[in-house]
């Protein structure tokens, strides 16, 4: 009974922020675009510039859950393949949502709340990871005619290069700079929820079928890979349940603003989005058993 009141108030929290969030985005209408442009060109690039720059960042430790994190984008995106190839379902639209999770604006909260802050760095190695083929390798499934050059001016892309580099060399940041960079890379992840919530409001969502099967083939595919990597790989006990966490995570809302921007049914992929966070109440909680 004391771990369910446990998981239940690690999950409140960003269930009830993104709960305001929907209601203010149905009753104000609100266009969010600035700020999820504010968002990926600015305060996650300097959360995650500020966490690997930091003293308590050293990347080298972090071998292993790249792996395991590595193995859940590409384990899922097989499965994703396989099951839009049998089922008929335009792979560009469909493949993107079971490779790539929630991890910004639900994985690092539910990390902060679950874990304590001394397992941040680890999510923001997860974070990097999934942010890195996402923003790269991820565009070009759901655009294959995408030019690279868009790609390579992403400052999330440019931050994690910078991090990875300062990481490895062992440079730090002086405090005044790492101060002002952790000042704006701690608003992304409030804002990052609230914005979830708002954005959300304003789906416009077609293929309900397909969207249930896509929400439930991300957390199970992705969960079927983390059991037996968490057995097989060196990782202490809270490493493994973080990878654990992130396998149960929802389909990401950029799978939704890229299926916009590059025109791949978005109608399809709000579906599969919307469909994913309501079933991670269950998915995520059923995790959080796991890993704790």
């Amino acid at each position: 009974m004391e771990l369910i009141f446990r998981i239940l108030g690690i999950i409140t929290p960003v269930l009830i922020v993104s709960a305001v969030g929907y209601g203010y985005g149905k009753l104000r209408k609100p266009d969010i675009t600035w700020i999820n442009r504010l968002l990926t060109d600015l305060l996650f690039p300097a959360l995650i510039f500020s966490a690997m720059a930091s003293k308590d960042f050293r990347i080298l430790e972090y071998i292993p859950l790249l792996i395991g994190a590595l193995a859940l984008i590409f384990g899922s995106g097989a499965i994703g393949w396989a099951a839009s190839r049998l089922l008929g379902y335009n792979p560009h639209a469909f493949i993107p949502t079971i490779m790539f999770t929630n991890v910004a604006n639900m994985g690092l909260p539910l990390t902060l709340f679950a874990f304590g802050a001394e397992l941040m760095p680890a999510a923001v190695a997860i974070f990097m990871v999934f942010s890195l083929v996402h923003f790269t390798i991820g565009i070009r499934i759901c655009s294959p005619s995408t030019s690279l050059h868009g790609i390579l001016r992403s400052p999330m892309l440019w931050s994690m290069i910078l991090g990875i580099v300062m990481s490895l060399c062992g440079f730090t940041l002086p405090d005044w700079l790492a101060g002002s960079l952790r000042l704006l890379g701690d608003a992304a992840i409030p804002l990052g929820l609230f914005t979830l919530g708002v954005g959300f409001a304003s789906f416009h969502i077609t293929g309900w079928s397909t969207g249930i099967v896509g929400a439930l083939l991300c957390p199970i595919s992705s969960l079927l890979i983390a059991w037996p990597l968490v057995k097989l790989l060196p990782m202490p006990p809270s490493m493994q349940g973080l990878l654990l966490l992130y396998a149960a995570l929802p389909p990401a809302v950029m799978n939704y603003i890229f299926a916009e921007r590059y025109g791949q049914d978005p109608g399809l992929v709000s579906a599969i989005v919307v469909g994913g966070n309501i079933a991670s109440i269950v998915f995520v909680p059923f995790a959080l058993y796991l890993a704790l």
